[in-house]
Order: C-alpha cells, then structure tokens, then sequence
C-alpha cells in the first residue's frame, strides 16, 4: 500500500468495481477490507431492473439505473475475460404479478406511469403470465413484463472482481479501517485496526453502511434486509418473478444452478444481525401465494444485510468530506445493478475524465434535508 495512489475503503462490489476500473487505467491501487464481499452485496439478490423497480418520486435514480443497466453487458464481457469466472449473467427479463384486486389496481397505475417515462412494459392476464412461468398461482390476476431487466448472482461478481482486480494489479488489504485521516498539509489516509497509518493521494470511501462511522458527515444508514436461498430443480422459475401480495411485495431470483434467492424484508432497525422467525415466516408466507411450489424447496440459506441507505435513497458519488476523498456509497438496494456507472464515475473523478451526466444528481454536497 506504501505509496500508491488510490486506498479504496471496502471489497464490496461497489468498492472493487472501481478499484479494478481504476487499476485497470494504470493507477495503483489499494482495497482495504477486513473480509471483501462479506457485507450487503453477500446477501444481495442482484437484480439489474431498474424499470420493475421504479418508483413515481425516484426519476433521478431511474436515470442512473437505466444508465447502468446499459453498461452492464460491457463490464461483464471485460469482467468475466480478465477473471475467468462466469458471473451467471441473465437477462430473462422481471415478471411482476399481482395477486389480489387492489395489487393488480396497483400494477396497473404502475404500467400507466412507467409509460409516460416510455419504459418498455408489457402487460400480461393472468394465464399469459403463467404460460411463461407455470409455476405461478392460479389465483394470479395478471402482471408486467420488463423484457430489458437482467441479473446476476452478486457472489460470483464479487469473486470475479477481485480477481481480476488482483490480475490488473491491485491489492487486496484483509485489515479493518478504524479511521479516515483528513489533515491540513497531509494526503489523506487511513488508519488500520493495527494502528498502522496508510495515505495515499486519494481515498474512496465505499464502506456501504459503515461509511457513516468512518465519515460522520455521510448521511448514510444501514436498512435491514433478511434474505432466503431455496434450492430446488433448474427451470423451476426462468425469470426473476416480483409479486405484490395483500400490499406487500416480493420477489424470487432464480440462478442458473437452482438456486432461487427470495427476499427481502425492509427494517429500519440498525445494525441488528438476527435473522427472525418473522421475517422468515412473512417472505415465505408472501412467496408461497405466487409460486405455491417454493414450500416443496430447500431452504438452504438465511442471511442478514445492510443495505447503505441515503435520506433520498440517490447514493453518494463523488467528492466529499476533505479533498482527496471520493464517496461511493449509498446505493441502498442497488450497489450491483450500479457498480459499473459508479466505477466510470470514480475513475472519471481520480483520472480527469468525463463523469457520467446520470451521476450528477449523486453529488455528496447536494441538500439532502
């Protein structure tokens, strides 16, 4: 780490894709976490749906998800060729269903909207919905189809980069940060739990949840999200499948290999790390109204992660805190859908090139009361 130009505070996947990026533009540099892709992107679902995730007061955020859902196919081209690691890349599309009379209300509005922002939608009865996922409830009234969203299995993304971020050079630092270093006349830096000090002539700070503690000024939270891994036969679901039943939604990621990740809850309960028979119940409840099916699964995994929360739900790109210091952080629930904007943008603020126009509306310094 002695002497290179860029110490990145978190091996998350917003963290290493610009780190990679950067390394790749022939900076040296440095990611400095205790346990890389152990945090929110472990427990992420990995969706690149940026349509079926819209929301009538989030158009900037749809901006910069359309933005990154673009550049998706490039980043993992380059991704997958420098690591040889297939991140399992599907671009199936989003299903959403609804279940009962006021969610297909609901859905409709939704269609309505997305419309007018000139998003590509189809919309589906109920039978067409099931003639592409048999699997879904007779009792499904109909749905959205958002042929353009993709995903990917976040896991093996976070594998991948730090491969080919090792392969581009870079480091990896298995240490804990306990400081950000901010003083008149020095380079920024870090201090590790070792005691040892590390400055570099940037810092990018992109510790999702925990950025806050290292940055107070950071309007940063964490957001409680419980996630389940079922584990049934391939093809049992071939596209991602959100559902709102009785008002609250849901939604199930099948992997190439089985697995359907279901989830997730959303509690604004800090950092509390149990996974509850409640959330369990209520995620297995709503999933078992879509696809009846899941209750013959294995339930292979329960996780718990923070998703870095922002008062707008915008992330933070860009300089803040001290000069020399860059955020990359906040992405809520979209760290891996915008990892590859967020690492154009970084590599743009460290090298002097072009930001991306959709990042403008992340500036950490915008008025967030």
């Amino acid at each position: 780490m002695r002497g290179c130009d860029v110490v990145v505070v978190g091996g998350g996947v917003v963290g290493l894709s610009a780190a990679w990026r950067a390394a790749r533009q022939g900076l040296s540099v440095a990611v400095v976490d205790p346990d890389p892709g152990a945090g929110a992107s472990h427990a992420a679902a990995g969706m690149l749906a940026p349509v079926s995730e819209v929301t009538y007061t989030e158009e900037p955020l749809l901006r910069l998800g359309l933005a990154s859902l673009e550049r998706w196919p490039a980043f993992r081209d380059a991704l997958q060729e420098e690591s040889g690691v297939d991140v399992d890349y599907r671009a199936e599309g989003t299903l959403e269903v609804a279940y009962g009379p006021d969610d297909m209300a609901y859905l409709e509005d939704l269609a309505a909207f997305e419309e007018t922002l000139g998003l590509p939608v189809e919309r589906l009865t109920g039978r067409e919905c099931r003639r592409l996922e048999p699997m879904l409830s007779p009792s499904v009234r109909g749905g959205l189809l958002a042929a353009g969203d993709a995903w990917v299995n976040p896991r093996r993304v976070v594998r991948a980069l730090m491969v080919a971020f090792e392969r581009a050079g870079g480091a990896l630092v298995r240490e804990r940060v306990t400081e950000l270093l901010i003083e008149d006349g020095e380079a920024p830096g870090v201090r590790l739990a070792s005691g040892e000090v590390r400055r570099a002539a940037r810092v990018v700070l992109a510790a999702g949840s925990w950025s806050a503690a290292l940055a107070p000024g950071l309007p940063v939270r964490p957001v409680k999200g419980q996630i389940l891994r079922l584990r049934g036969p391939k093809g049992f679901l071939t596209r991602c499948v959100r559902g709102m039943v009785h008002g609250s939604p849901a939604y199930l990621v099948p992997r190439g290999d089985g697995e359907i990740t279901l989830g997730a809850t959303v509690e604004e309960l800090g950092f509390d790390g149990r996974v509850t028979a409640g959330g369990v119940y209520e995620l297995l409840r709503d999933a078992r109204e879509l696809v009846p099916g899941i209750t013959e699964l294995e339930l292979a995994e329960t996780t718990v992660g923070f998703r870095p929360g922002t008062p707008d739900n915008l992330p933070l790109i860009g300089p803040a805190v001290a000069p020399g210091v860059i955020a990359a952080t906040g992405h809520h629930r979209g760290g891996v859908l915008l990892a590859p904007v967020t690492a154009d943008a970084v590599t743009a603020f460290l090298t002097g090139g072009d930001v991306p126009d959709a990042v403008r509306s992340c500036d950490p310094e915008r008025d967030l009361r």
